[in-house]
């Protein structure tokens, strides 16, 4: 066998290992930023970013999901590469990643890369090959596709500050909720490690505004913001207590997104973790869905979690759950509330809400105005006053009633169809 073989074939083998890797890392999405062709580079990125593949169970993967390397130092209980197992390992060098970036993008494969690690050496030596893969790819090789890249926790500023050049996203991955049982399953880690690299992502994103409006041509620096991800069902924690940490993280303006990652037990063996068969996905998406009412829909954490259990109703949204525990704000009248009241209406999300806003100035919505709008009026005429809506007074909201109707009509419905984030 030719030499330039025995290479490639090593190079497909690290590939596989790598890739395989790196799966169950979900925070892969790539909104939030746009970037034009330019003559003389190659690639370009838009507001959608990198082209993703979906597995079986729901998760998301981009089509260049890598590690640079599944060696690690540490000894994490619920993760397939910690260093205790007896696992393939594989690491790239910065050139080896740098030209398969740029092979599979000139193939069409991908628009992007999304690049974390193992943790070499300790946190520095390992950020600064990731730093030396993304530089050279945007120098070198003048890549202009969307990067994504992990921030190693307990990296220095000045390399936080380096990578923050050249990546549109940067991501430090909380993991585990709480303190405590980060330290129960992960003794080599803990959250100021975590914090730390946030906090210098967060002024390295405000001091670059600043800079950008007294000079247009200043660099930009993350302008995609960071992301965070947290295992759920690896440790004892409530979704109250995760809801309420995601809350937290979102008052900081540069955090993008709160990933949530069903915990998958890779790791069986490990006496500290939960004795489970499969990753909680319908928790997962539950969570999700709680996620998208705080971003998108003006809802508080403790708003959504507010009833006696500190646990998401798995059976029904947590929208139309919240609506049930609160009958005594509906029925709304569709043609005289304000928006935000109407975002509180199951089964209208915010476009159809910002229709009906711009809608009823032209004359009174009815229920099948509403149909037509693309507002689910099997669940939101139970919740609103219009011409043809089933409520009429307070006394009409009969909770369980409603869950009733609501849940044997969802219970004929394929799964696929139950999980989404339409409320």
């Amino acid at each position: 066998m030719a030499p330039s073989d025995t290479m490639k074939d090593t190079l497909v083998k690290k590939l596989e290992i790598l890739a395989e890797s790196a799966k169950y890392d979900v925070s892969c999405a790539s909104s939030g930023v746009t970037r034009k062709h330019r003559q003389g580079q190659i690639g370009s990125a838009s507001g959608w970013g990198i082209c993703h593949s979906f597995t079986e169970d729901g998760r998301c993967l981009s089509l260049l999901k890598i590690l640079l390397t599944n060696i690690c130092i540490y000894d994490c209980a619920y993760c397939i590469n910690r260093k205790s197992n007896d696992v393939a390992r594989a690491a790239f060098t910065v050139k080896e990643l740098v030209e398969l970036t740029i092979a599979f993008y000139r193939r069409n494969y991908i628009e992007g890369l999304f690049l974390s690690s193992g943790i070499i050496k300790n946190a520095d030596h390992t950020m600064e090959r990731m730093v030396r893969v993304v530089k050279e790819l945007r120098l070198v090789e003048h890549f202009n596709g969307y990067i994504h890249m992990k921030s190693i926790p307990g990296a220095s500023q000045e390399l936080i500050n380096e990578a923050g050049l050249y990546a549109d996203r940067l991501s430090v991955n909380i993991e585990i909720p709480s303190e405590r049982n980060l330290k129960l399953l992960a003794p080599e880690k803990d959250h100021q490690s975590v914090y730390r690299p946030m906090h210098y992502i967060q002024r390295g994103i405000e001091e670059n505004r600043e800079a950008r409006q007294k000079y247009r041509s200043a660099p930009r620096f993350v302008p995609a913001g960071q992301s965070t991800q947290m295992i759920v069902g690896a440790s004892g924690e409530t979704d109250r207590d995760i809801l309420l940490l995601s809350s937290a993280l979102y008052h900081r303006a540069s955090m993008k997104r709160v990933y949530y990652s069903g915990f998958i037990p890779v790791n069986a063996y490990d006496k500290r973790l939960p004795v489970v068969t499969q990753a909680p996905l319908l928790r997962e998406n539950r969570l999700y869905q709680a996620d998208w009412l705080m971003r998108f829909y003006q809802f508080d954490a403790a708003e959504i979690v507010d009833g006696d259990s500190a646990q998401l109703d798995l059976d029904i949204d947590p929208k139309l759950a919240w609506a049930l525990r609160h009958p005594e704000i509906f029925p709304i009248d569709i043609n005289r509330a304000d928006y935000a009241q109407i975002l509180r209406i199951p089964g209208i999300g915010v476009r159809s809400a910002k229709i009906i806003i711009n809608a009823r100035r032209h004359g009174t919505l009815t229920l099948e105005t509403l149909r037509k709008i693309g507002v689910v009026t099997k669940r939101a005429r139970y919740f609103i006053r219009c011409p043809g809506s089933a409520a009429s007074s307070r006394l009409d909201i009969n909770p369980l009633q409603i869950r009733r109707q609501l849940t044997e009509t969802k219970s004929v419905r394929p799964i696929a169809q139950q999980l989404d984030l339409v409320f």
